[in-house]
């Protein structure tokens, strides 16, 4: 790792951000930085090197930042949302149930023998890519609100099993893992309400303000890699790490300039290394040569869009119920973990990345007319 390395991933990454500027479609920024990552490694001109411990590391504290980020953007504290809640934690376990025989009859089609970790990938949603994808537009239709209780509980619960299922051995070490982060969590989470209902967090904020200290940011940075330092610690992903924490601001109310200051440092810098780092740790020549892994990664996308396209038999507006399919931080995470611990196949990374890019696609397809449902009252 060198600061040229560093450059050249920071100026190259650039090309995220310059694909998402498409007015017609929403192209989201992550598949540019992926795009760059493949370019520059294993499958392109080999000039940046996965193994690389420094970047490996400085990957990791970007995928801990991202799924913070991913967390904070789960509007926990909207009064309105509990309105959906019912419907939409119901619509969560309808897909969940769908998941199961579809995940493993792909496991039994592809012989992987991972069936319960395609349920997983299947069931999950990712708040990360939703959430952008409506501009900031106002969540107000009873439509809208169900979708986002919905997000947040598939996007919670497939974060926590995941690790379960992925290694099925030391399910026992995962799951105590999951409990001991979550536990963190639900502490700091008392922390911080208790400053902001005190009158702390705010006195803090003036200070922070005045003297230009960004107290508020450093705080919330050491709370995220404490519990990151859990998780490695405990052997479970910092993907649960950064998610948990991210829902614990968000539900003690995250202040703004912090919201700003955090997805600057993410987007800005650690998020393009993640993904130009998950990029390069691709072999997408060991994909094309392999029409199984081709297969395997078009299944583990059309499958999760027809699974929870389906639940607009319930009554949900159809763009909504595709829009749910949308997958990052669970296929992502599955693919790092597992290439970490050796437990996928060869190409089965790529397969579920590629899977997740369709679902991208089919909500990059959709989101002019999720904007309108959301916002419309109409929508229900």
């Amino acid at each position: 790792m060198s600061f040229a390395l560093l450059a050249l991933i920071c100026a190259v990454a650039m090309l995220g951000p310059i694909v998402s500027l498409n007015r017609m479609v929403h192209i989201p920024v992550v598949i540019g930085e992926l795009a760059v990552g493949v370019l520059l490694g294993r499958t392109g001109l080999g000039v940046v090197d996965p193994e690389d411990t420094t970047l490996a590391f400085l990957a990791q504290v970007g995928f801990a930042l991202v799924m913070f980020v991913a967390g904070t953007h789960v509007p926990i504290r909207q009064k309105a949302m509990a309105g959906g809640l019912r419907n939409g934690a119901l619509r969560a376990i309808a897909v969940g149930v769908l998941a199961v025989p579809l995940g493993l009859g792909i496991g039994a089609l592809f012989g992987t023998g991972h069936g319960a970790l395609y349920a997983v990938l299947i069931a999950s949603s990712s708040a990360s890519i939703v959430m952008p994808a409506l501009g900031g537009t106002p969540v107000t239709s009873r439509a809208g609100l169900e979708m986002l209780a919905q997000l947040a509980i598939a996007d919670a619960s497939c974060i926590v099993v995941l690790p379960l299922v992925l290694d099925p051995a030391n399910v026992g070490r995962a799951a105590l893992g999951a409990v001991a982060v979550l536990a963190v969590a639900a502490a700091f989470f008392a922390f911080l309400s208790w400053a902001e209902r005190t009158g702390r967090r705010k006195a803090l904020h003036e200070l922070s303000e005045k003297r230009e200290l960004a107290m508020e940011l450093r705080v919330t940075l050491t709370m995220l890699f404490v519990l990151a330092t859990v998780a490695v610690t405990m052997q479970v992903s910092v993907m649960l790490a950064g998610f948990a924490m991210g829902l614990a601001v968000s539900a003690a109310g995250e202040p703004r300039r912090v919201a700003n200051q955090t997805f600057a440092l993410t987007e800005g810098f650690f998020a393009p290394i993640f993904f130009v780092w998950l990029g390069s740790s691709l072999d997408l020549r060991a994909l094309v040569t392999s029409p199984q892994a081709i297969a395997l990664g078009v299944a583990l996308g059309l499958v999760p869009l027809l699974a929870h396209g389906l639940l607009s038999f319930t009554g949900q507006p159809w763009p909504l119920a595709v829009s749910t399919a949308a997958q990052l931080g669970v296929p992502v995470g599955a693919a790092a973990l597992g290439k970490t611990l050796g437990l996928l196949v060869e190409g089965e990374a790529t397969a579920m990345l590629l899977g997740a890019l369709i679902t991208i696609a089919a909500v990059t397809l959709v989101s002019k007319r999720v904007v309108t449902l959301v916002a419309d009252d109409r929508a229900t």
